[in-house]
Parts: C-alpha cells; sequence; structure tokens
C-alpha cells in the first residue's frame, strides 16, 4: 500500500468509528491502525462540522437561524450516531451517582439513561442551541464557521487525551472501549496540525482566545477525570469533546459580542 493510500485508510478507519458513514470494503483495520487512526479525529470533526454547517445554511432559504440550528444539530447527531453525546451522558451518570471507581465505571458501562445523564444531555443540547442562536444574532452566517471550528477543535482536545492520560478501563468488551489506547508524537502532532489549520479561518485574537480556553479546559477536565477514575475512558473523551464543543461556541459568542 502507498504512503497516501495508507493515510487515507486511517482517515477512513477514524470516519467510519466516529460516523455512520461507512467505510470502504477495501480499508484494512489491526491494533495499530486503530491507534494510528487518532491523528485524524480533528479532520473527521471538520467534516461533521461543513456537513451540519451546509444542512444550516440550506435549511436559511426557508426558516429563521433558530430553526435552522436545531436542523443542523439533528444532523451532526444523524451523522455521528449521538457517539459522543451518549459519553457525556455516562459520564454523568458515572460520576454523578457512584462512589468508588469500581462504582462508576459499571455505572458509565450501564446502557440505561440515569437522571445525572439524562440532565446533562439536556442542558448540553440545550446551551449549544442558546449559544448558536445568540451567535447568529450578530451574523447568520457566523454559524456555519462556529460548526466547522467547534466540531473539529472540541474532538482536536479530547482526542489529546489518549495522549497523556491513562486508559483505565481493561474490559475489552465495554462499549465505552475508546479507538485508541495510545499516542505517539507523530499522531498528536497531526491531530494538532488539523486544529492549526482551521485556526487560520479566525482572526489572531480569535484563535489565541480559543487556544489558551481549550487548554484550560483540557486541564480541567483532565484533573476532573484523574481523580474520579484515574484517567479516560471512551464515555469521558465523549463528555471531553462535548465539554470542549460548548466551550468553542462560548468563546466565539463573547469575541462576538465585545466587537
Amino acid at each position: 500500500m502507498r504512503p497516501w493510500q495508507q493515510q487515507l485508510n486511517l482517515f477512513f478507519i477514524a470516519m467510519g468509528f466516529f460516523t455512520r458513514i461507512p467505510m470502504p470494503k477495501w480499508i484494512e483495520v489491526d491494533a495499530d491502525k486503530l491507534n494510528q487512526a487518532s491523528r485524524y479525529f480533528g479532520v473527521v470533526g471538520s467534516l461533521i462540522g461543513a456537513l451540519s454547517a451546509l444542512v444550516y445554511s440550506v435549511m436559511l432559504y426557508w426558516v429563521s437561524p433558530t430553526i435552522a440550528i436545531v436542523f443542523a444539530m439533528i444532523a451532526s447527531v444523524l451523522l455521528t450516531g449521538g457517539f459522543h453525546e451518549d459519553g457525556l451522558a455516562d459520564t454523568a451518570d458515572g460520576l454523578g451517582g457512584g462512589w468508588t471507581v469500581e462504582a462508576k465505571l459499571n455505572i458509565m458501562k450501564d446502557s440505561r439513561l440515569g437522571s445525572y445523564g439524562a440532565l446533562a444531555l439536556v442542558l448540553a443540547l440545550l446551551l449549544k442551541w442558546q449559544l448558536l442562536s445568540e451567535l447568529a444574532l450578530f451574523d447568520p452566517s457566523s454559524v456555519s464557521l462556529a460548526l466547522i471550528i467547534g466540531h473539529t477543535l472540541s474532538r482536536v482536545a479530547a482526542a489529546s487525551f489518549i495522549f497523556s492520560e491513562q486508559y483505565v478501563s481493561d474490559d475489552a468488551s465495554s462499549k465505552s472501549k475508546p479507538l485508541a489506547m495510545h499516542q505517539s508524537v507523530n499522531e498528536l502532532s497531526v491531530l494538532l496540525a488539523s486544529g492549526a489549520v482551521l485556526l487560520l479561518l479566525v482572526t489572531f485574537i480569535q484563535a489565541v482566545v480559543l487556544v489558551c480556553g481549550l487548554i484550560i479546559v483540557r486541564f480541567g477536565l483532565a484533573r476532573l477525570f484523574r481523580k474520579q477514575i484515574g484517567g479516560y475512558t471512551g464515555d469521558t473523551l465523549g463528555a471531553a469533546q462535548q465539554v470542549a464543543e460548548l466551550a468553542c461556541y462560548l468563546m466565539l459568542l463573547i469575541l462576538g459580542a465585545s466587537w
């Protein structure tokens, strides 16, 4: 397999895991490729954000921006199967309902939705809609850019946990098992580069605020996960993505309101 085919293979592995878009039949998957595919998590986020932004832009011809945002959110959920939202709900249930590390991990693996998870999911979706709706008041077209940036940078931030944090669940059958359990410097470099490219779409001040803000969010979440369960699981990666996405929208809204 040629170098460009190898990279394309890794991209499709990442896309196949994080979206409902089917992979081509010629894709080769093994343990090493699963780990290497983490370099393209941000690129997959760009794809999801771009498709969500496309739905939003098309719906603007028929409905108001606030309703178009709902359709964009539905599109992102359909594309991913609610993968990250499920992780957020499971993490909220586990951290909120368990007293010991073992109890927290067991609750996360439970497919049933608890009160903490339901509250986290409803509040996160409501906040996401509200932030994007407020952003549309300044400029409806800015929502499209926000969707692309939010989906991309949030996945870059979440995937970077694989490089620095300890994977704490050893249950291979668990639905919360992440795509990659190890990340090399090369994978991390490509991952960060995919986020850096997206920052070229915003102003220098916006880029600085987004980077600094996400570093703070990542530090806080990493500390929380270490304290609560000693590391990360696939569910906490999903939760980190959702929190980071909300943080991106909040920062873009604050920057938009101040100018």
